[in-house]
């Protein structure tokens, strides 16, 4: 056979490829995807930093729900879109329970249309039957999925485009159903005072033994909140693990005596709220995220800080979404395990010991500047303090992620002007955990012993979600 002849073969053969290999893209059907890494955080950005605009005006969200809510998006973004991700592993076998659709094989996939729509899917159902946000918040919430929808389907195509929709909806759904069957923690919002799901209501009086025993403070509710919401269902935290230490490890018994660690704990909460340098309150309020329709809730303060980190850092999505999965998770559980030790040992507010043996004038330095509320301590015994908490936990699952050494500035509250919101800047996420759980002694709410314990048992919980098979 001739040299020409060869030619001839050869190039109708590279034809038959090329005209073959554009069909198959034509069709959608197996051409091959892009690996998650090579997206940007965009989707996943934008849809956490709508949550933190929603939870703000979402009555019924803090302490517990908003970190719920976090988990299961994340977790949800995360497992829809690990098959694109190869240095990754599924979790879907931890949690049985949870049936978790898969991609087709060898159909191409759009994985920002697929966290997209997992979180457009879900943030409907999880907020449920809470009144509307403000108009501005609904404008931003519309306007997100008009821009992402839009432009997702521009870049992937219609094929495509539909499918990694179906897709993304399809998972969130499944995941939503799955957090449905969690007694304590499903529609808690409904009823942050008991159960909605059981109608178990908690009366704090047949709980309360005497002194050091915690009741209600005005301003404030007559009834604590979430008193059952340390059986909600946990990620990695189990029933040993969600108990904290007593209060008798840091030699906290009750006494009178003015020579009692009681007594000084309690001077030393009482002192720092009389200061009179305004630097010292500041710590608080920049802190604080306390207040319903003022500031995200205490667990999404994290979530915050995260959506700084991501945006500086101009972080891939697969990174993005390990990110988010870690901290919604440990977020769920360190609430979960709070709030079980809280009415454990139902320990007093320093308030209350205040008012009875030092001033009876006593008022906290939480003050809320939208009803003009002066004083106000949040309705749940104190130890541990769940700030402290989710500071550990939150702090150690990015750490797991963006190093232990990261330093950066908390931009969290740039511009407020319901109180300073100066940004603050810290050598390592760790530091942040650690100015987070002394402000609640600088305001006045906590115990230092409540800080010091919150830390530790978040820090458990944060190290126990990152001891899960993430990473090949």
């Amino acid at each position: 056979m001739n040299s020409r002849k060869l030619f001839l073969i050869f190039s109708a053969i590279s034809i038959f490829v090329i005209l073959f290999t554009v069909s198959c893209k034509e069709d959608n059907t197996v051409a091959a995807t892009k690996l998650v890494k090579e997206y940007s955080s965009e989707a996943s950005l934008k849809w956490n930093q709508l949550f933190l605009r929603v939870e703000r005006y979402a009555q019924g969200f803090r302490p517990g729900p908003a970190p719920r809510a976090l988990g299961l998006m994340g977790f949800a973004a995360y497992e829809a879109c690990v098959s694109g991700m190869p240095e990754y592993n599924s979790l879907e076998s931890l949690y049985p329970a949870v049936n978790i659709p898969h991609v087709i094989e060898g159909a191409e996939y759009h994985w920002p249309t697929v966290v997209h729509n997992v979180y457009k899917t879900m943030m409907p159902l999880l907020f449920g039957d809470q009144d509307e946000p403000p108009i501005d918040v609904r404008n931003e919430w519309n306007s997100l999925i008009s821009e992402l929808d839009a432009k997702y389907l521009n870049e992937a195509g219609e094929v495509v485009y539909n499918r990694s929709k179906a897709y993304g909806e399809s998972v969130g759904r499944a995941v939503w159903e799955w957090s449905t069957s969690d007694t304590y923690g499903h529609l808690v919002y409904l009823n942050p005072f008991g159960n909605y799901n059981t109608n178990e209501t908690y009366d704090w009086t047949a709980h309360y033994r005497g002194p050091g025993d915690w009741q209600p403070t005005s301003p404030g509710p007559t009834s604590p909140v979430g008193p059952f919401y340390g059986k909600a269902r946990t990620w990695v935290v189990n029933e040993t693990d969600k108990l904290c230490l007593p209060p008798s490890a840091y030699f906290m018994e009750y006494s009178e005596d003015p020579k009692s660690e009681y007594y000084a704990e309690a001077i030393q909460a009482y002192t720092k709220n009389a200061a009179i340098d305004y630097n010292v309150k500041w710590k608080g309020e920049f802190w604080s995220d306390d207040l319903s329709d003022l500031t995200f809730s205490p667990g999404p303060r994290w979530i915050a800080i995260c959506n700084q980190i991501i945006k500086k850092e101009n972080v891939s999505l697969d990174k993005t979404l390990e990110a988010y999965a870690k901290t919604g998770m440990a977020l769920n559980d360190a609430a979960v395990a709070a709030w079980y030790s809280k009415y454990y040992y139902n320990v007093e507010r320093p308030v209350t010991y205040i008012r009875k043996v030092i001033d009876p004038t006593y008022k906290s330095n939480l003050n809320n500047p939208l009803n003009g509320d002066i004083g106000f301590v949040p309705a749940f015994p104190a130890y541990p303090s769940g700030h402290s908490t989710f500071g550990g936990a939150g702090s150690e699952a990015l750490a797991s992620v963006f190093g232990y050494n990261y330093s950066m500035t908390d931009n969290c509250h740039l511009g407020r002007t319901e109180f300073v919101g100066t940004p603050r800047s810290f050598t390592s996420l760790h530091e942040m955990a650690l100015e987070n759980a002394w402000s609640r002694v600088l305001l006045g709410t906590h115990w230092y012993m409540d800080c010091l314990e919150g830390v530790r048992l978040g820090t458990v919980v944060g190290q126990k979600v990152d001891a899960l098979p993430w990473k090949k």
